[in-house]
């Protein structure tokens, strides 16, 4: 539905444009962020363990709740309420994207970096989690060829990736700019 969403929006975009503001649009975090506009975090009936660490805070609780419930309204109303009750959730972001925005993340952008100059991959390895559950620390080691390797961190595995890529793609530009002063 976001994507048919999307498509109507913008008619003339290409299709890596809205495939990539598709899939900004329905990842956990965007779910959660809805959840957490929704409140959901004060509604959802968890364990006692689950209240102790924190879960009503979590992005993958939220998001899953947040797909429960889009499931839920559409087997109970059908498709046509379901579609117009996504659209209502969704109105506000709907109206800020743009596939001018529709950026690619770090880690592709790297890669495309990398593969355009016909270099290997980069090699992502977890280096160490920490934290309590609901709030866990991950840091990853990012290796590229001719790069001391780079550390970054982030509250899930693919974030602390992203940003390692970001900080290694940062030094590879600053370093080719610099290669043609």
């Amino acid at each position: 539905m976001i994507a048919e969403a999307l498509y109507q929006q913008f008619p003339q975009a290409s299709e890596g444009s809205l495939t990539r503001l598709r899939a900004a649009l329905v990842k956990r975090e965007t779910l959660a962020r809805l959840g957490r506009q929704q409140e959901l975090g004060d509604l959802i009936q968890l364990g006692s363990g689950e209240l102790k660490s924190g879960g009503w805070r979590r992005d993958s609780i939220l998001a899953n709740a947040m797909e429960a419930i889009i499931g839920a309204i559409y087997m109970d109303a059908g498709i046509e309420i379901c579609r117009q009750r996504i659209l209502d959730l969704y109105s506000q972001l709907l109206s800020e994207v743009s596939p001018e925005k529709a950026g690619k993340d770090p880690k592709t952008m790297l890669q495309e970096y990398l593969q355009a100059r016909h270099l290997p991959l980069p090699i992502y390895r977890i280096e160490s989690e920490s934290g309590e559950a609901h709030s866990r620390e991950f840091t990853v080691e990012c290796a590229v060829d001719g790069l001391d390797v780079i550390r970054a961190s982030g509250r899930s595995k693919q974030m602390a990736e992203q940003a390692a890529a970001e900080q290694a793609l940062q030094y590879l530009q600053v370093e080719k700019g610099s290669e043609n002063t």
